[in-house]
């Protein structure tokens, strides 16, 4: 289909997204004790240290997507779909979005003093899903998270799941409906090969019905086998925007090379 001919689900037009780290050095005291320190010195606290996360980012995506974000730690990805989750502000630059955008993160805040089923019935009214819609819904959430099959796990705390089993539940929650762009930050890195086939699977139902998925993964065979196109994010800065395996193989390239890494875009080819 001819690019003028798509609709665009996410604008990044030179977007630049800075934070504030507060708390000591890595390997100093820890923040209370450092705190205490500072009590009875009556020292002011460290002014915070400033991090450029993301630097002067644009691409399009369009409906019918699934985009993978790959990069080192700490190289913008995660700061860039809050920001486009609207949850992290932009300094600089601009983000539109047609829809409203959905994060699902490994660490996505439900209440972990609370059963899976109350979780399931939480997200689902969080995500804008009527009671009927998630009672019709329920068995087919917990059936997809496979989290129910031993011990009837949903009937138990949250605090008392792994993180895959906590994972699964999200990611379940989130696919029980459709969105008009669905961020997914990590959360497919866990889970046994059937769960990520039955995700990848629903995945492209996601992008069947209209949507748009962006998908950040360390497992670049994850993102090869979900998504067709890939950015590569590398301190902040976009370095490549193309089909996912030829992304993901000049990234492996260049990170298997010997010596400090310090990509730059002209050492990329595009």
């Amino acid at each position: 289909m001819a690019e003028s001919t798509r609709t665009p689900t996410v604008v990044a037009d030179g977007v630049h997204i800075t934070y504030t780290v507060h708390g000591g050095r890595p390997g100093g005291r820890g923040a209370a004790t450092a705190a205490l320190g500072r009590m009875l010195h009556r020292r002011k606290a460290p002014a915070g240290r400033e991090v450029h996360a993301v630097k002067g980012v644009s691409f399009v995506a369009y409906r019918g997507e699934a985009i993978g974000l790959i990069g080192s730690n700490g190289s913008g990805k995660s700061t860039l779909l809050k920001a486009v989750a609207g949850v992290q502000p932009v300094d600089r630059g601009r983000i539109y979005t047609h829809g409203q955008p959905s994060l699902l993160g490994v660490n996505a805040a439900l209440m972990s003093d609370l059963t899976g089923e109350r979780n399931v019935i939480l997200g689902g009214l969080a995500m804008g899903m009527s009671r009927t819609e998630i009672r019709e819904r329920y068995g087919g959430i917990v059936d997809f998270s496979g989290i129910n099959e031993k011990d009837d796990a949903i009937s138990r705390p949250m605090r008392t799941y792994s993180s895959g089993m906590g994972a699964r539940l999200r990611f379940s929650i989130a696919a029980a409906k459709s969105h008009d762009v669905l961020l997914i930050d990590e959360a497919l890195s866990t889970g046994d090969a059937r769960f990520r086939r039955r995700s990848q699977q629903r995945i492209d139902e996601l992008r069947a019905e209209a949507g748009t998925v962006f998908l950040v993964s360390h497992s670049n065979s994850t993102i090869t086998e979900t998504c067709e196109r890939a950015l590569w994010l590398e301190s902040g800065t976009l370095l490549m925007d193309g089909p996912a395996k030829e992304v993901v193989a000049a990234y492996e390239e260049f990170t298997a090379k010997p010596g400090p890494k310090k990509p730059n875009q002209r050492d990329i080819a595009v």
